[in-house]
This record gives C-alpha cells, structure tokens and sequence, in this order.
C-alpha cells in the first residue's frame, strides 16, 4: 500500500524507547513551519509594502478578504506558538545534554537567530505605531558599532530614516528568510540522525530502540493536535491577546508611544539591552543573550550528559527558567526603579547559569571521586 511505503522510511527509523513528550516539540516546530509559510503566502497576495498603504491593506485582509482575517491571526498567533515551541525546545536541550550533538546544536541556535530575525522584520510590516517605534529603537542599535555604525544604519534603512525602503525591504526579507529556515531545519534533522536522539538518562540508546512509526508518530500526532486545538481556540476567542494596543493606530513618526516595546517573545532580549545603561554595552549583551548558546556545547564539564542526575544544577536550570520569566516581565515595566534594579539582578542571574554549568560540572567531577 502506497502509505506504508511512505511510512517505511519513519518505520525503519530506530528511536529511544524512553523518551519523553518534551522530545516532540521538534515536530510541533515544523507544523509551526508549515503553517506560516502557507498562511503567509496568502497574506502576501493582499499586503502591499508601501508606507502609505500597508496599514490599509492589513485592514483590507482582515474585513474584505474572505477568511482573511483567520489567515491573519493564524500568522499572527502560529508566530507566538512558534516561540513558544523553540523556547521549550531549547530547554529541553539543556536540560537533557543534547547540546552535545554539537553540530545539530549549533544548526538549531542558527536557526533561531534566523527565526528571531524574520520575526522581528514581520513585526514591522502591519506599519502600526508599535511596529515602527520598535523598528526605530532596534536598527538604531547598529549605531553603537564603532566607526561603522552610522553608514550600516542608513544603508539598512535605505535613507537617513525608516521609511518606504525600509519596509520594502524588510518584506523582502521576510518573504525570502522561511526559505532559509526550511533548508537549514532540514539540515539540522539530517544532523541529528547522525548520531540519533539522546533520551532523559543520557545514556547510549542502542541497547534499547523501536521503530519511529507507529509508536511516536501517534505520540508526536497527540502534541500536535493539542498544540492546534490551543492555537484555534485563541484564535477564535482571544485573537489579539498578543497584540499591543498601540499597533492598532498607524505609524506616526511625530508621535512617540508612551512605553516601546517589542513582541513578548523578544522581551527577555529587550530586558537585558535595557538593564544596561550604555549603549554599546546593551547591544553586545542583547547579542551576548542568544549567542551565549553557541558556547553551551564547548563548557560542558560534567561527566553525566542529562541534568537528571545533577542536583545542583537542576536548581540552577530552574532558577534561570524564572530568570527568563522575570527579565520578560520587567521588560513590560516602564524604566523606572524598582524594575531597572530588579531587571539588572535578572540579566546577571542569566548570564550567571552559562558561567556556573563548567564549574557546576567540575564539582560533581571532584564529589563523584571522593
């Protein structure tokens, strides 16, 4: 029969027994994929990338164009379930060793910094006050780069200020960035075949492996029909809870919002640029913040892979996951103490984790021996 055929490639594919449910976010990451390339293709056949129009034709999406404005919110919402996914997809990561499979690793944090930038060039297409605003205050932050921070700033502009080019461009982009994110996810599945899953003990799986399919292609089927249901569920009921208020009025360039922020899936990187006071210095740890993760497969210490097996550092996982959820809090908060404070405790403490996992790793080393 013509579906066994296609299923044989996942039937001959030997996974880990006992792996757990945090292992089917990849497959939920490439649903995501899928979803917004395809919602989006129909959104770019009624966008028009024109500072003048675009606002107009988001609107026009939204009331004039036959389920328009489910496509819209499906982009729009997939993109938060997209974050949502990889944020938990990372943690598993970490949490589990499998920054050991060092090139597929390396892959996946390339991946996610090609995410984070076809995020953020989306977030400015509507042309709303906060799309604008955000846009303004983050490609801004090129001119701290010395010497050639002005002339890199206006010719990603396209102008000495954002504004027609600049949207053209950034469309562009995000048209052409998704192509690149699928080639590389594809890469990166190959990569992880290589050497195969890890699993929650760290431990060589060969001694213990089934076929993929059926027992985790009904398992990954169960996630996926969840993580849909939630996604139509918040779209039906709640279509703008991540959505600012501000994006609702068109971009004005004399008029500046009270409180500039980016999406919520950015705050963490937006907390950390702003808990520091200088510039230039916000800028690298901003950059510092999402590049940290390339240095995780090289400072692994410990002998044990998984942090099942690692007191000390669970609790420092555990800590930096409520890091992570405080600087994105305080992100929201205007500048003003108690939040600077609290902000700047937060970056240091994330920052903290990635210095503390070699020298964690060390000590268990020295107490395993005694």
């Amino acid at each position: 029969m013509p579906h066994q055929q296609i299923l044989m490639l996942f039937g001959l594919l030997p996974v880990a027994t006992n792996i757990s449910t945090w292992w089917n976010f990849g497959s939920m990451l490439l649903t995501c994929s899928m979803l917004q390339v395809l919602t989006g293709f129909f959104l770019a056949m009624h966008y028009t990338a024109n500072i003048n129009m675009a606002f107009s034709s988001i609107i026009h999406i939204i009331r004039d164009v036959p389920y328009g404005w489910l496509m819209q919110n499906l982009h729009a919402i997939g993109a938060s379930m997209f974050f949502i996914c990889i944020y938990i997809h990372i943690a598993r990561g970490l949490y589990y060793g499998s920054y050991l499979n060092k090139k597929t690793w390396l892959s996946g944090t390339t991946l996610l910094i090609m995410l984070m930038a076809t995020a953020f060039f989306g977030y400015v297409l509507p042309w709303g006050q906060m799309s604008f605003w955000a846009a303004t205050v983050i490609t801004n932050l090129l001119t701290a780069i010395p010497y050639l921070g002005n002339t890199m700033t206006t010719w990603l502009w396209g102008g000495f200020a954002i504004n027609d080019p600049t949207l053209t461009r950034f469309f562009a982009l995000h048209f052409i960035l998704p192509f690149g994110i699928i080639s590389l996810s594809s890469l990166h599945i190959m990569l992880l075949h290589e050497e195969g899953s890890s699993n929650p003990l760290g431990t060589n799986s060969d001694i213990d492996k089934i076929p993929f399919h059926p027992y985790h292609t009904y398992k990954d089927l169960l996630m996926l029909t969840m993580m849909i249901t939630l996604l139509l569920m918040i779209v039906s009921f709640f279509p703008d809870i991540f959505n600012d208020p501000d994006n609702f009025s068109k971009a004005n360039p004399l008029v500046t919002p009270q409180h500039i922020k980016p999406e919520w899936y950015f705050l963490f990187a937006y907390g950390i640029l702003r808990s520091i006071p200088n510039k230039l210095g916000g800028a690298l740890a901003l950059t510092m913040s999402i590049m940290v993760l390339l240095a995780v497969p090289f400072t692994h210490t410990s002998k044990l892979r998984s942090m099942m097996f690692r007191p000390f550092m669970q609790l420092m996982f555990w800590t930096f996951t409520a890091t992570f959820l405080v600087i994105t809090w305080t992100a929201t908060k205007p500048v003003e103490p108690p939040f600077t404070t609290i902000s700047q405790a937060a970056a240091l403490m994330y920052f903290l984790f990635f210095i503390s996992n070699p020298i964690m790793g060390w000590m268990e080393n020295k107490i395993m021996k005694m």
